[in-house]
């Protein structure tokens, strides 16, 4: 790791980064969080370019390489400011992504108040047919004049209980292929038409919600790319989410792995096979961490490749088993749980209950694309294996069989 890698001071030889340091230090001069609030701070943050520095200027970035938005997350964070996209994961990681590659100009004005989290933003696109293969969804959009009428039911659409925003992928052409007949729209969530249900999962909370549109009216203009392109913008949100989910680079011996050193720590002493356990997760722990560092500076802007299902998958089982083994270590507290009441969260994010994310991590190997997809597309797209055998993948999406 260098020292730019690290937060620390830029120098002449890379220009790039000593230039966003240059404007880490306006910001934080300019608007010192400990006397600006979180939205004017992060207004701020956008308009200097540090908001994804690898976007282009005017649109929350710099045009620069994406491994040094780290430097940005890490002297903000030392700073005690505000983390953009801690409360808006899907608009950050995702939504905005998608807008940035597919939206039009006008469109992309949206970004800002996304990254303030002046506007929550979640994403459209599951349906109780229509899961693991987005593509079979059938969720309707039908054009009148300059608007498009939207029937039909999404299904784990986190955060749509706040968000004033979303990405929704809708049929638009029944009789092309399903790749091809779909259209990306961005709706608003408080227009007529819009219910929203919450999903009550395992630990009593509710981030997650199904969506029933009953005749909902969008402008043309919140169209995304054009019309029968909505799979190219959801491969675009897809492969982001993924990266968003599975691919973040915190430093070493934090999140979940550092909360399983402290419950180390409060349980010992423990004998040679729970630290062979531990050593063993830990090592897992710390080969994700770096090849995410590796696969970050290797990404360049646009639709991220399989780098983001990879990190997703090994995430995901990483986390079910640091979480069972920091519950064994607890023993009998381990089976203790605050409370099951329903309630919705502002944000998806694990706390600090371990208990708690023992059952949260349970979601980790379902959101943002199954295992067994993931596995999938590793062995597709990476190893280079024969692909599974699609019968309807030329058939008009009207033609195909649907239980």
């Amino acid at each position: 790791m260098t020292a730019t890698d690290a937060g620390a001071p830029a120098t002449d030889l890379d220009p790039d980064a000593a230039g966003v340091e240059a404007l880490i230090d306006r910001l934080l001069a300019e608007h010192p969080p400990a006397t600006t609030d979180e939205r004017s701070f992060l207004e701020a943050q956008y308009d200097l370019g540090l908001a994804w520095v690898h976007f282009p200027e005017g649109f929350g970035g710099l045009g620069v390489s994406p491994k040094l938005q780290r430097n940005v997350i890490s002297r903000v964070s030392r700073a005690g400011g505000p983390i953009g996209g801690a409360k808006n994961p899907i608009g950050y990681g995702m939504c905005g992504p998608a807008v940035l590659e597919h939206g039009t100009d006008e469109q992309k004005r949206l970004l800002r108040a996304l990254f303030s989290n002046e506007d929550i933003w979640c994403q459209l696109f599951s349906e109780p047919g229509a899961g693991s293969d987005v593509a079979s969804l059938s969720c309707r959009a039908e054009r009148d004049g300059d608007e498009w009428i939207i029937n039909g039911q999404k299904v784990w659409t986190t955060l749509a209980h706040i968000s004033n925003y979303g990405l929704i992928i809708a049929r638009t052409d029944p009789e092309q292929p399903k790749h091809r007949g779909m259209t990306a729209f961005i709706v608003d969530m408080h227009a007529p038409g819009v219910e929203v249900r919450p999903l009550r999962q395992i630990t009593g909370e509710a981030e997650f919600n199904e969506v029933y549109f009953t005749d909902v009216r969008v402008p043309d203009s919140m169209r995304v790319d054009e019309v029968g392109r909505g799979w190219s913008v959801s491969i675009t949100t897809l492969m982001n989410e993924r990266v968003s989910i599975g691919g973040g680079t915190p430093p070493r011996n934090s999140g979940p792995i550092g909360q399983l050193l402290e419950v180390w720590d409060r349980t010992g002493p423990h004998g040679p096979v729970a630290r062979d356990e531990l050593l063993r997760l830990w090592s897992q722990a710390e080969i994700n961490r770096l090849t995410n560092i590796r696969a970050s500076q290797n990404r360049k802007l646009g639709t991220p490749g399989p780098e983001g299902s990879i990190a997703k998958l090994a995430m995901a089982e990483l986390n079910k088993a640091i979480y069972s083994f920091a519950v064994d270590l607890m023993g009998a507290e381990g089976m203790l749980f605050d409370s099951y009441r329903m309630h919705q969260p502002k944000v998806a994010l694990f706390g600090g209950d371990i208990s708690k994310n023992f059952l949260r991590a349970r979601a980790n190997s379902i959101e943002g694309g199954t295992t067994e997809v993931m596995k999938n597309i590793v062995g597709e797209r990476v190893l280079g294996l024969p692909g599974d055998i699609r019968t309807d993948k030329d058939l008009p999406w009207s033609k195909v069989p649907r239980s």
